[in-house]
């Protein structure tokens, strides 16, 4: 059997199949069909050859020596997996044109305007929260939503969850100003409810190309609302944390054609952490994890 692409995918090729339908939708295009791979001709020649060597053998070789001689048999003819670079759908952006990341992000914001396309904003959002901090930061942050108070002064994490960031950010030996904070989703859902799929699908474009323009060495997502989204990874926190991931933002492409990419990192989110703040231990395991790989060192106590 020939083999075309992997059974469980790369979040970054699952986010570019993504990608690739929902273009296809935009084009007026619904309908997919799958096209059966065609085998090549030696492939078919060493199956042929396969099904003699075991009619023949399978008598004389013992169990083991013969799947280990089929498997490395095999091998030879299994297909390397699709490129995922060919999938990626990369739509042209004002900011790619500027290099400066003040200018860019103004780009981007003058373009998201005062944004209807999704249906946040006529379920009592006061105003559009887009993101703030260092445009050239070497660390990002990525939450979920703005809250209550994150809608009235149009900055993100402003409120008790942001009074913890911030004391977060400190303990990493930083300033909040040193680092760009944003969220997945840019206006208020009601009740501060999860944001619904169709919503973070709407939004999260103009996140990647704050990504793509601030290029940070490192993006942490707080809460799995963030990650899930970031990663296209349905899994629980436990699973999540702990690792750093390549992270490359879908459907954009920066002014930098040599920008490699960030790390990305998960962690509890600040809200959920004051509910239990039993995980705060954990949170600032991810957070020496992240802070080990850029060089930071906290400060010490009496600074």
């Amino acid at each position: 059997m020939t083999t075309l692409m992997p059974s469980v995918l790369d979040p970054q090729l699952r986010r570019a199949l993504a990608e690739r339908v929902r273009y296809c939708h935009e084009m007026g295009i619904y309908d997919f069909y799958r096209r059966e791979p065609r085998i090549p001709e030696s492939a078919t020649v060493d199956t042929k050859v396969d099904d003699l060597a075991l009619s023949s053998t399978s008598q004389e070789l013992p169990e083991k020596e013969l799947r280990e001689e089929m498997a490395a048999k095999r091998s030879a003819v299994v297909a390397k997996p699709a490129d995922e670079n060919i999938l990626r759908v990369l739509t042209p952006h004002a900011e790619q044109a500027v290099t400066d990341p003040v200018a860019a992000l103004k780009l981007i914001r003058e373009d998201l305007g005062e944004c209807v396309r999704c249906k946040l904003h006529r379920q009592g959002r006061k105003q559009i929260v887009f993101g703030v901090g260092n445009p050239r930061a070497d660390l990002m942050f990525v939450g979920e939503g703005p809250g209550a108070d994150e809608d009235t002064q149009g900055e993100p994490f402003v409120g008790r969850a942001g009074q913890l960031l911030n004391n977060m950010i400190k303990a990493m030996g930083i300033r909040r100003e040193d680092v760009y904070i944003a969220n997945i989703v840019k206006c208020r859902p009601p009740g501060n409810r999860t944001p619904e799929r169709d919503e973070c699908e709407t939004c999260s474009p103009f996140l990647m190309r704050q990504i793509a323009v601030v290029k940070p060495k490192i993006v942490v997502a707080l809460g799995a609302v963030a990650a899930k989204n970031l990663l296209a990874i349905n899994a629980p926190m436990s699973e999540l944390r702990g690792r750093f991931y390549d992270f490359m933002p879908t459907g954009v492409q920066s002014s930098d054609a040599s920008w490699p990419g960030t790390k990305l990192a998960v962690t509890y989110h600040p809200a959920f952490l004051l509910r239990d703040p039993r995980q705060k231990g954990e949170a600032w395991k991810d957070l020496q994890m992240v802070m080990k790989y850029l060089g930071l060192k906290p400060p010490k106590k009496d600074e």
